[in-house]
C-alpha cells in the first residue's frame, strides 16, 4: 500500500547534511533493509495490501523519475517504456497504472533489472542536482523533500510487507537474527509499571504543522481546537493486557464492538491479533526475529482500530482522538524503539525510562478515534502531486507515533498516518485514554 502524503514549506530533511548526501543516504538505507533477504523473497505478494520487495524498490525510483527527472530533462529515458505503468501506484493523472492486486504475478522486470533501474535513476538524479543552479535547486527541493520522505515511508511498508510475505510459509523464516538480549532492553522482575492516568484540563490549543521545515500536507495547517479535559495512559496496552481482553471472550462480546467491526471478526474469524498462535496453551507470534512466545511485557502489536476499540470499551476506557494525542506529547522528545534501534518488533518499557508518558513514539503506531479528514482550511497541492494524499480522506482512521520499523527522522509530533479500521498488517498498538472523573 502506498501512502498518501504530500509538502508544505521551503525547507526539507535534505537541507542540514546536503540534498546530495542525503539522496544517497535514503536510497542506500532501503537497499541496505534487503540484505538478507533470497531472490525469491522480493516477488512475492500475499494479499492486496502487501507489495512485492522489488515492487518498492521500483516504485521509490520511479517517484523520482516522474516528479523530478521526466518534467525537467526533456531527453531523459527510463531504462523501459512500460515502467510507468508497472510503478505507478495510484497517480491518475500520471497514466495507467498496472492492477495493484496483481504485482506478485509478474517475474519480470527480474530484481537484477530492477536494481539497475534504481542505479540508472540515481545516476540521472545526482547528475541533475550536480547540474543545477541555485535557483533551479529552489525549485526542486520541495520534490526532492518529497521523495525523501516518500521512500521513507516505502523503507517501513517494506518491512511490514516482507513480514506478512515470510509469516506464510510454514517454514517460519527469520528475516534478521535478535540481537542479545532481545531488543536490547531489560525489564524489572515486577513487568512493566501499573498503567496510571495523565490528566490534561480543558482548553483552546493549537494543533497541526506551523510550517518551516518539511511536513506532509496532510499536517496542516497549524489550527486552533477546543479540547474537554481528559487524561491519557501513562504507557501502552502490553500483550498480557490483551490476553486478559481474549480470555474474557472479548472477540465474542457483542456489546464491546462496533457493528463493522463485529461482523469483520465474524468474516475474518478473528480470534487474537495477526501472527498470533496458541500453542499449548500458550501464545506465540511470528516476528521478523522468527516464531516465538508472546512477551506479556511488550505492548500489543498487529490489531486493527476495530480491536482497539473493543479493547478500550472492555477496560472501561476509549481510544484518544488525535487532538488530544498531540497535546499529550507536545513536551514529549521524538525519542524511542525506531528501525535504527534495530529490533524491528516493539520493546517491553525500560523501568527506568522518564515519565510520566511512556512510548509515545516508536514501538507501535497508536490508533485514535479520530477518523481522517482534513484540517480547517486544507487544500491540496495543484496537480497530480495533490493526489498524493487529500483524495485518501475518507474511509481511514488516523494512528499517530510511529513504529519499531519507523525511521527515526521521518517522525514528528503532527505525523499522521492513516488505515482502514480493519487493517491488521502494520505495527499499530493502542493506548487508551478516558474522559475526566470517568473510572475504568
Amino acid at each position: 500500500m502506498d501512502r498518501p502524503g504530500g509538502i508544505s514549506g521551503p525547507d526539507s530533511i535534505a537541507v542540514a547534511t546536503g540534498i546530495v548526501e542525503q539522496y544517497r543516504l535514503v536510497r542506500r538505507r532501503t537497499e541496505e533493509l534487503c540484505a538478507t533477504l533470497e531472490i525469491e523473497d522480493y516477488v512475492v505478494q500475499t494479499m492486496p495490501d502487501v507489495s512485492p520487495t522489488k515492487w518498492h524498490l521500483a516504485h521509490t525510483s520511479w517517484f523520482f523519475e516522474a516528479f523530478l527527472l521526466t518534467p525537467r530533462q526533456a531527453d531523459y529515458r527510463a531504462p523501459h517504456p512500460l515502467y510507468n505503468y508497472l510503478y505507478n501506484s495510484y497517480y491518475v493523472q500520471i497514466g495507467e497504472r498496472f492492477h495493484r492486486p496483481d504485482r506478485g504475478l509478474l517475474s519480470r522486470p527480474t530484481v537484477a533489472e530492477i536494481y539497475a533501474y534504481r542505479a540508472h535513476v540515481d545516476r540521472h538524479v545526482l547528475d541533475f542536482l550536480e547540474a543545477a543552479d541555485d535557483r533551479t535547486l529552489e525549485e526542486v527541493l520541495p520534490i526532492m523533500a518529497l521523495g525523501l520522505n516518500h521512500e521513507q515511508q516505502h523503507q517501513e511498508l517494506l518491512l511490514t510487507d516482507i513480514k506478512h510475505v515470510l509469516s506464510v510459509s510454514p517454514l517460519r523464516p527469520v528475516f534478521r537474527e535478535a540481537s542479545a538480549p532481545e531488543n536490547g532492553q531489560t525489564v524489572s522482575a515486577d513487568g512493566v509499571p501499573a498503567l496510571e492516568w495523565i490528566a490534561f484540563e480543558e482548553g483552546l490549543h493549537e494543533i497541526g504543522h506551523g510550517g518551516g521545515e518539511f511536513a506532509f500536507d496532510n499536517e496542516g495547517p497549524r489550527h486552533r481546537r477546543f479540547i474537554h479535559s481528559f487524561e491519557i495512559a501513562n504507557r501502552l496496552v502490553t500483550a498480557g493486557e490483551y490476553m486478559e481482553f481474549i480470555e474474557d471472550g472479548g472477540y465474542r462480546r457483542a456489546e464491546l464492538w462496533l457493528s463493522d467491526g463485529a461482523a469483520t471478526v465474524e468474516r475474518e474469524g478473528w480470534q487474537a491479533p495477526l501472527y498470533w498462535e496458541r500453542i499449548d496453551g500458550r501464545w506465540h507470534h511470528f516476528t521478523l526475529h522468527g516464531f516465538r512466545e508472546v512477551n506479556a511485557d511488550e505492548p500489543v502489536c498487529h490489531v486493527s482500530c476495530y480491536e482497539a476499540d473493543a479493547y478500550a470499551r472492555w477496560a472501561g476506557a476509549r481510544l484518544p482522538d488525535e487532538a488530544e494525542w498531540e497535546v499529550a506529547v507536545s513536551l514529549v522528545p521524538p525519542e524511542g524503539n525506531f528501525v535504527e534501534y534495530g529490533a524491528l518488533h516493539p520493546a517491553a518499557m525500560e523501568i527506568s525510562a522518564r515519565g510520566p508518558l511512556y512510548q509515545m513514539y516508536g514501538d507501535v503506531w497508536e490508533w485514535t478515534r479520530s477518523p481522517y479528514a482534513p484540517y480547517p482550511g486544507y487544500q491540496p497541492p495543484p496537480g497530480a502531486i495533490g493526489e498524493y494524499n487529500g483524495k485518501f480522506m475518507a474511509n481511514q482512521m488516523v494512528l499517530r507515533g510511529g513504529s519499531c520499523v519507523t525511521p527515526h527522522d521521518h517522525i514528528r509530533l503532527t505525523y499522521r498516518n492513516f488505515f482502514p479500521p480493519d487493517a491488521r498488517w502494520q505495527f499499530s498498538g493502542i493506548r487508551l485514554a478516558k474522559d475526566t472523573g470517568r473510572k475504568p
